[in-house]
């Protein structure tokens, strides 16, 4: 076999059981976290390990988003950001900060 070949023959195991530890580990979090404190606080009740990952995969989603994360600020150049920020202030009636108006931004 080819050096590449069994280096990834070598690297799959590895990284599928450190998923499911990474699994594993997030869903007993979560479950503990939410029967520690959901019950006695709100009075609802206790969740599975199952229901707990299902908790875990929907704030993912909701919440997490699937891409890169902060991909869509480091595009940004500066100017855009001041023109952005520029434009919030006079749609939300704010004057302009300290910085712009003493010339130092």
């Amino acid at each position: 076999m080819r050096p590449k070949v069994t280096k990834l023959l070598l690297f799959a195991p590895v990284a599928i059981l450190g998923l499911l530890l990474f699994a594993f580990i997030g869903g007993e979090v979560v479950k503990l976290l939410w029967n520690w404190l959901v019950p006695p606080l709100f009075g609802w009740r206790e969740v599975t390990f199952w229901q707990a990952l299902g908790l875990l995969a929907l704030c993912r989603i909701l919440f997490g988003g699937f891409g890169r994360h902060g991909s869509h600020r480091s595009t940004r150049t500066p100017e855009e950001r001041k023109r952005i920020r520029q434009a919030l202030r006079r749609r939300f009636g704010f004057g302009p900060s300290t910085t712009e108006s003493t010339g130092g931004g």
